[in-house]
């Protein structure tokens, strides 16, 4: 994939809206990664017009999320998902608001998981809107939620090992009060489906930072119930002629 044609792509989305009278802004991930100096793999744009004006703007838009205010805009063969600024009201399944609002650009980024993740871009201005504090999360290399940790895990179980994913991947530190939320909730990461806790996984193995990554997850309780194996390679010693660099577990640190 062309990062640069892709995000010209994205560029072009936003001033067409911006052209029509609307806001619209990078969001999220390809914020977090322009700033880092990465080239975006994918852009989110989020906006204050409505699904139907999107579709209206952009003949070829498909709505994926009517009730998340999401559609799909292609452009030059790039998909780009664009969303509407809402609030998330309750999440009684730990996976999905039970009812959502349109706001403003303020309040969609309070309802994100992380402040290096909360950030929108304005890449016509090229100004970031940081309402979070992420820029200086980014700064000092630091992993932490948006508001109240235990409130960010109750909506979504699963941000306890993008947590740590994102700090493994970066070599960030956890901040101390979420880490200790993620103690506290870890067994309840069994309520998340395996196909999901298995893709996070397998970033968390691939993206970079593997070993560190692991230790996470084994030091916060999360791993007991994802793969209680890989616990179990803790205190399980090898014949010392053959490997002396310990038990299994620093073995296999060792080899990730």
């Amino acid at each position: 994939m062309d990062s640069l044609s892709l995000r010209e792509g994205a560029v072009r989305v936003v001033r067409t809206l911006q052209e029509c009278g609307f806001q619209a802004l990078f969001a999220g991930g390809c914020v977090r990664d322009h700033l880092l100096g990465i080239l975006p793999q994918d852009y989110d744009i989020a906006t204050d017009a409505d699904c139907g004006t999107v579709m209206d703007i952009f003949p070829n838009a498909r709505e994926v999320g009517a009730h998340f205010g999401v559609v799909i805009v292609q452009v030059d063969g790039h998909d780009y998902e664009v969303a509407r600024f809402r609030r998330d009201l309750g999440c009684s399944d730990g996976r999905r608001p039970d009812q959502v609002v349109f706001s403003d650009s303020r309040e969609d980024a309070l309802r994100r998981d992380f402040t290096v993740n909360g950030m929108f871009m304005d890449p016509i201005e090229d100004r970031i809107i940081d309402y979070v504090g992420g820029q200086e999360d980014l700064r000092s290399g630091r992993v932490r939620t948006i508001g109240h940790p235990e409130q960010r895990f109750r909506e979504d179980r699963l941000r306890m090992i993008r947590a740590i994913r994102f700090g493994s991947r970066y070599g960030w530190r956890l901040d101390a009060e979420m880490f200790r939320v993620i103690r506290r909730f870890s067994g309840s990461i069994d309520e998340i489906s395996a196909e999901r806790v298995r893709d996070e996984l397998l970033k968390v193995l691939t993206e970079g930072g593997a070993p560190l990554g692991v230790r996470w997850l084994i030091d916060s309780g999360l791993m007991a119930s994802i793969l209680p194996e890989v616990v179990r390679m803790q205190g399980l010693q090898q014949p010392r002629n053959f490997h002396p660099e310990g038990d299994v577990l620093t073995h296999t640190l060792i080899m990730l």
